[in-house]
């Protein structure tokens, strides 16, 4: 078995267990106890620890959704409608593991891991770009992929609380994102418009202070359901 075969089974086996453990080791041990590994095999898929398996996360979502879009029409698509489609089967992959996701929101908004956190957005609006065609090597490379980021990134937290059937709410809400920026892209050969593309570019201190207001909104949220129900 390869390495990363064996960080996909112990990872998918403890997604269940982050909802009630969070990203620690608990749910990694149970994880690997229930893809039916040995314990020692939990040190030699994730010697980091919790962080490695976080990362592992965001990258096994990645090629969950490369792998979707690989069976789409993209080619006779417009480019808009590409990167709609890859944020969307993004969400698409990881609805089943909403709550992990807000947990690995939560664990990367600690100061010690904002650094990471911006490093895996950058990863997943590089793969989309990539599925998209995208094969710019100028400075739209990055323009590219920081407007996408923000787009992902607010759109995120968007659909970690949307509760309209279907994520319908969500879907729009994309869409007007992804209009924002492209209307902000094609001005940016103006000086005077670049200060407007800037300000979309997620700031790594404002986009951590974001993440830790969400997820512990959320949380409190959860626990106030969870006494109600014991009452």
């Amino acid at each position: 078995m390869s390495i990363d075969t064996l960080r996909d089974e112990i990872l998918v086996a403890s997604l269940p267990n982050v909802v009630f453990d969070g990203w620690s080791l608990q749910s990694l041990r149970d994880g690997t106890q229930m893809a039916g590994h040995e314990p020692s095999a939990l040190l030699r898929a994730f010697p980091g620890g919790v962080t490695d398996a976080v990362e592992h996360f965001a990258d096994w979502a990645d090629r969950q959704m490369l792998d979707r879009l690989e069976a789409q029409p993209l080619a006779e698509m417009k480019v808009r409608e590409r990167i709609s489609l890859a944020v969307r089967t993004y969400f698409e992959v990881l609805e089943p593991y909403r709550e992990a996701k807000r947990r690995q929101l939560s664990y990367l908004a600690m100061p010690q891991n904002v650094a990471l956190g911006l490093r895996l957005l950058y990863r997943t609006v590089d793969a989309m770009w990539f599925a998209a065609g995208d094969s710019s090597t100028d400075y739209n490379h990055y323009t590219k992929r920081a407007l996408l980021a923000a787009v992902v990134s607010s759109s995120t937290f968007y659909w970690l609380d949307d509760k309209s059937d279907d994520h319908a709410e969500t879907r729009a809400f994309i869409d007007r994102r992804l209009a924002d920026v492209m209307a902000v892209g094609k001005a940016t050969s103006s000086v005077g418009k670049l200060g407007s593309m800037l300000n979309l570019i997620p700031n790594p201190l404002r986009f951590a202070r974001q993440m830790r207001q969400r997820t512990t909104s959320a949380q409190a949220s959860n626990a106030t359901v969870h006494m109600a129900e014991n009452i």
